[in-house]
């Protein structure tokens, strides 16, 4: 792999604000123009920077490198797998004991992220790189890096996939798989700022997608997997494991029109299970399912239709903090993403009264100590359905059966 040369003071960044520059393949694995728009020239010209593909290791002239790369024995990351889906593995590299291989990386990696600044001190990062095996090796797609300890509960530091692998999912699977470390660590995840240009264009997306996925899930009077249900009793819940009436169809086919994958999930054997393919956040994987407001506490509101039917809807009243908690992701993050998507602008006024105490709904005119007045914006199903047909929501690409830790 080779890239054209770092400056001698430091090491070039391409220009991310202009035009998206040219990637090509060659032989050797030699990537040239690769920062053709931004990265200056010697004085004798353009040179490379000839890059070992397993562990990084640089070098200015491409014999040492061909004499490296036949004695070099990292076929694959100095970590342990952490996510495997087919051919596709996420491995777990500790900064503080693989500190060259961790160094060079992020060096690599400065190459491409204008912001990076921190790549010599690693010790306190974990890096996770995803990689596509082959019967003897694993060649690097694209990493990211998040610190062990973070007092703002970031959940990702740095993000980079190598251009020849971009717009093709792989981004997308990585932001995915460092919220789902946070889910599992039950906490509030955010990457760190500031964002780039694609930094921030993936990252909306996500944010946007695991929205739909939320409110398409708890806005919905029965469970993805159920076609009808014939019941003498109330609606039935949304709780796992549940009996919800007496006759129960659920769904057996559900139509998708399929499109043909370029992500090349080779092995993959997993199948994708209802409510995945409807783009539908499972419940076991809602943080906030163990508040009764998404499932037993929901409002079912049934309005009589001219023909003696009846059409049910789902009212739920919650905050920003809730739907964080559910999600895993930040309220300020959850607020930008819905102001984007337009769905701050149906607002309503509720005056809420106040107690001396902070507490809510005072039922003497005695106790009151002021009115609040507080904005409640309004979601509907079908503002929803039009989000996602907008923004093109699609299935995850993660599978959390696959996560390893």
């Amino acid at each position: 792999m080779a890239t054209s040369r770092a400056q001698p003071n430091g090491v070039s960044t391409p220009n991310t604000t202009g035009p998206r520059p040219t990637t090509k393949t060659h032989d050797h694995e030699k990537i040239s123009q690769l920062l053709a728009s931004s990265t200056s020239k010697s004085e004798t010209g353009e040179s490379l920077l000839w890059v070992c593909h397993f562990c990084f290791k640089y070098m200015s002239d491409g014999i040492p490198w061909e004499l490296h790369k036949k004695d070099c024995k990292m076929k694959s990351p100095p970590g342990k797998k952490v996510y495997q889906r087919g051919a596709h593995i996420i491995w777990e590299v500790d900064g503080a004991k693989e500190k060259l291989y961790c160094q060079n990386l992020s060096l690599f990696g400065k190459l491409f992220i204008d912001v990076k600044t921190l790549f010599f001190d690693c010790d306190n990062f974990l890096f996770y790189i995803l990689t596509d095996a082959k019967s003897s090796e694993d060649h690097i797609i694209g990493f990211f890096s998040k610190e062990k300890v973070s007092y703002d509960d970031c959940n990702l530091a740095c993000i980079l996939t190598l251009p020849q692998y971009q717009r093709k999912g792989y981004g997308m699977l990585m932001i995915e798989f460092s919220y789902e470390l946070s889910r599992r660590e039950g906490k509030m995840g955010s990457p760190e700022r500031p964002l780039s240009q694609l930094g921030l264009r993936g990252y909306l997306s996500y944010w946007i997608s695991t929205l739909v996925r939320f409110f398409r899930r708890v806005l919905s009077t029965l469970s993805p997997e159920i076609a009808v249900v014939r019941n003498r009793n109330a609606f039935p819940s949304l709780k796992d494991g549940e009996e919800v009436g007496e006759e129960v169809e659920l769904m057996k086919d559900v139509k998708i029109p399929k499109k043909k994958s370029t992500k090349g999930f080779d092995g993959e054997t997993s199948e994708a299970s209802v409510e995945a393919r409807l783009c539908t956040m499972p419940l076991k994987y809602i943080q906030g399912l163990k508040d009764p407001m998404f499932s037993t506490q929901r409002i079912f509101e049934t309005k009589r239709q001219e023909d003696g039917s009846a059409v049910t809807h789902v009212k739920i009243e919650c905050t920003l903090a809730d739907i964080s908690r559910a999600t895993c992701m930040k309220e300020q993050d959850i607020a930008f993403a819905l102001n984007e998507i337009g769905l701050l602008s149906r607002r309503l006024k509720a005056q809420a009264k106040v107690q001396e105490n902070g507490d809510v709904g005072s039922e003497t005119p005695e106790d009151l100590a002021q009115i609040r007045i507080e904005d409640t914006f309004v979601v509907t199903r079908s503002m929803i359905e039009q989000v996602a047909k907008e923004r093109h929501v699609k299935i995850m690409i993660l599978d959390r059966a696959c996560v390893l830790v």
